[in-house]
């Protein structure tokens, strides 16, 4: 479009050809009218610099990050929804007024939707990617979610400065270790504390913990295993053997793991075929 545009300010192109030639790109804005229509996009806004997508479901703003092909609003355009049973199920396991850690916060779409459905709630969110937690906070501001505590942080089992490894077109594959093997990943150093310092510092009662870190996760227990063990919070959390095998432990190292803790694992089943 912008070659387009200065071929006609540069007189290569007439007026009438100019306009043809911008409508064939224009006309890919009734396409998405058409096509979110079975979705949970209600509504998409372009302004400057920004393209903003309204979620149909429940009015949660999100901010599409340019370049991100798997950002969340975009693969609910793309695909109808965004993991849309583990957001149920975690509104149905949270009540009003509980305190919230969302670990692997990324742009905020569990954090939104909680902190939205819970007015009441405390919602603490847990991201140590800079540019992504910069999304976080520009879709907090936009939703004005005022009960939403925004945190530039990982956790893990030990505290520091580490290396993180994201790809800017997945960046929701972030992770401690390339699990994506790309060779163009780009590398920060980020800052990383224990859960059970941090629950300490804070003095925080938590009631619910999201745990999606991208194969990190039974280390992110294992430094928060006292605030585990004393306030017993629900603990809502991935467990995938591609990320974890990236990490040199199996999934059922986490089941283990909080087996002396007195927790017993549950899923997430699809709901039961009706037979009338």
């Amino acid at each position: 479009m912008k070659a387009t545009k200065k071929e006609f300010r540069d007189g290569q192109v007439s007026k009438q050809e100019y306009l043809e030639k911008m409508y064939e790109v224009h006309a890919h804005l009734f396409d998405y009218s058409e096509l979110m229509k079975d979705t949970n996009v209600s509504k998409i806004v372009v302004e400057d610099d920004t393209v903003v997508a309204t979620c149909r479901n429940s009015g949660v703003k999100l901010i599409c990050a340019k370049g991100d092909v798997r950002s969340v609003p975009l693969t609910i355009f793309n695909l109808g929804d965004y993991e849309a049973n583990e957001l149920n199920m975690q509104l149905q396991l949270i009540k009003d007024g509980d305190t919230v850690f969302d670990i692997g916060g990324n742009i905020g779409w569990y954090a939104l939707h909680v902190a939205q459905k819970y007015p009441g709630s405390t919602v603490y969110s847990f991201e140590p990617l800079p540019p992504t937690f910069e999304q976080l906070r520009s879709n907090i501001r936009l939703n004005g979610a005022q009960n939403i505590t925004a945190n530039n942080i990982g956790f893990s089992d030990s505290a520091g400065e580490f290396k993180f490894f994201i790809d800017p077109a997945i960046s929701g594959n972030a992770s401690m270790v390339n699990v994506a093997e790309k060779e163009y990943v780009q590398v920060f150093r980020c800052r990383v504390e224990m859960l059970d310092s941090y629950v300490s510092s804070t003095s925080a009662k938590v009631d619910f913990i999201k745990c999606d870190v991208e194969g990190a996760e039974l280390f992110v227990f294992r430094g928060g295993i006292n605030t585990l063990k004393t306030q017993q919070p629900i603990v809502f959390t991935e467990m995938l053997r591609k990320w974890s095998a990236k990490f040199s432990y199996h999934p059922n190292d986490i089941i283990e793991f909080f087996k002396p803790l007195g927790y017993t694992p549950y899923t997430i089943l699809p709901p039961p075929i009706s037979t009338t």
